[in-house]
């Protein structure tokens, strides 16, 4: 759906009321250079939203010159930034792939401190801290949010005659509401994958349980809300573009489960936050969140960590900010948006009334989508990866010794996301799973508290 010039003008009132002549006050350091890292910045030819809130940044404080580092080449994120520690020269300033190593490493500045008395960091979810605080001291700060789950198309739901689902419905009425949507024969499938209620289904059958079994300290895969999932996304296939022969696939314009959504496909797509701009822009149906069955979403955060060798904590630490939760920061970006007929690309982070306002005004009125950014301390967090040590092995990379047919020693991530193959039943694998699991997480939290 396309923005009103009434959308548009109650974002510049909304940005005054944000206060945005706080960015102009300038941070007390003079002639400060700050390196900062980051993979949403995109090229200088480009000169993206967050390469313009850099550009803000060092307009508002002439004192202050921010280098962008060079992480292109081979390599994951965090070998790039080792090796830039071994060189003994980290940024200051770097987007986290894998927050523990970093903690682990002792590149993680403390800013317990600083962040005590902000009052912006008073309206950041406390999901949001729980993520960059560890053993009571808070080594980050979170950069972004985005709410994820499923997204419907309302007018798909009205043309067969059923009632859309919406935030707050069961998991059974959800998927009640989704099958019978599905004709293949016409194009149209209730769901686009079959994968992602892995993640969310066991916490609905577990109040203990939150992202793909995580109870907090260890996976539950032999638990039988994790079966259960097993047993629902199997279940759920025949409506999801995994359960389509190629023969099937013929009936749709889509050439991928992606593409779906907006060629009003599939009636419920699940999808993060950075996806909202483009349905705001590019959907020409009434469309709405509905996020995890049960009135709850998960949630994908970006965390910046601040150097603990950089030169001025304070000046380092205000520039992280600016990036990250500054509610001026935010009425900046949104400023910056509105001026290029874009959407902000980050759903705010010190949330509160102002703020979600502003951001709905760019997107139009989606009743779930606000209740969702009301209700963020509820969250299940799905970037465990960046934030639980030992997760990212546990999850995908570890290799338990099983072998799948001809497929020998095969890690994690090829079992769970072959599930639907029938060469192996997962409640057969389970216990070695979740056994093997555990043992990681185990000495990889051991690890980190040496």
């Amino acid at each position: 759906m396309k923005r009103t010039t009434k959308l548009i003008s109650m974002t510049f009132l909304l940005v005054l009321i944000l206060g945005l002549t706080a960015y102009a006050v300038p941070v007390g350091a003079q002639g400060v250079t700050l390196r900062y890292a980051n993979w949403n910045v995109g090229t200088a030819e480009e000169n993206n939203l967050q390469r313009q809130l850099v550009a803000a940044y060092m307009e508002a404080n002439p004192g202050v010159t921010i280098e962008f580092v060079d992480m292109s080449g081979d390599g994951r994120w965090d070998e790039k930034l080792t090796n830039y520690a071994a060189q003994g020269e980290l940024p200051d300033v770097w987007m986290a792939d894998n927050t523990p190593y970093y903690v682990q490493s002792g590149w993680a500045a403390d800013l317990s401190e600083l962040v005590t008395d902000d009052a912006d960091w008073a309206d950041v979810p406390q999901v949001l801290k729980d993520a960059v605080t560890y053993s009571g001291t808070v080594l980050g700060v979170p950069t972004a949010q985005f709410v994820m789950g499923y997204f419907v198309n309302q007018d798909l739901f009205e043309a067969a005659n059923l009632d859309a689902p919406q935030y707050g419905i069961s998991a059974d009425d959800f998927f009640a509401a989704v099958t019978p949507l599905t004709n293949v024969q016409q194009g149209v499938l209730g769901l686009h994958e079959m994968e992602p209620i892995l993640g969310w289904y066991s916490s609905t059958q577990d109040s203990n349980l939150r992202w793909f079994s995580f109870d907090g300290t260890h996976m539950n895969y032999n638990s039988a809300a994790f079966k259960g999932a097993v047993a629902k996304a199997l279940e759920m296939r025949p409506h999801t573009w995994q359960g389509l022969s190629d023969e099937q696939k013929t009936a749709f314009k889509s050439q991928g489960p992606w593409e779906l959504f907006l060629n009003q496909e599939s009636g419920a797509v699940w999808e993060g936050g950075w996806a909202v701009p483009g349905f705001a822009q590019n959907a020409t149906f009434n469309w709405d969140f509905v996020g995890i069955p049960g009135g709850n979403q998960a949630m994908v955060a970006d965390i910046l960590v601040v150097s603990a060798t950089t030169a001025d904590l304070a000046a380092t630490y205000d520039f992280a900010k600016w990036m990250s939760f500054s509610s001026a920061g935010y009425a900046k970006e949104a400023e910056l948006a509105a001026a290029a007929s874009a959407v902000p690309t980050r759903m705010p982070v010190a949330v509160n009334a102002a703020s979600i306002d502003l951001y709905m005004s760019f997107v139009g009125e989606r009743p779930g989508l606000r209740a969702a950014l009301e209700n963020l301390d509820n969250s299940l967090v799905e970037s465990l990866a960046k934030i639980v040590p030992g997760y990212i092995n546990a999850r995908w990379e570890g290799k338990p010794g099983i072998d799948v047919g001809e497929n020998l020693d095969v890690n994690m991530g090829f079992v769970f996301g072959n599930i639907a193959a029938g060469s192996f039943k997962f409640e057969d694998l389970s216990a070695q799973l979740e056994e093997f699991a555990n043992k990681i997480l185990d000495d990889a939290a051991a690890a980190l508290s040496s």
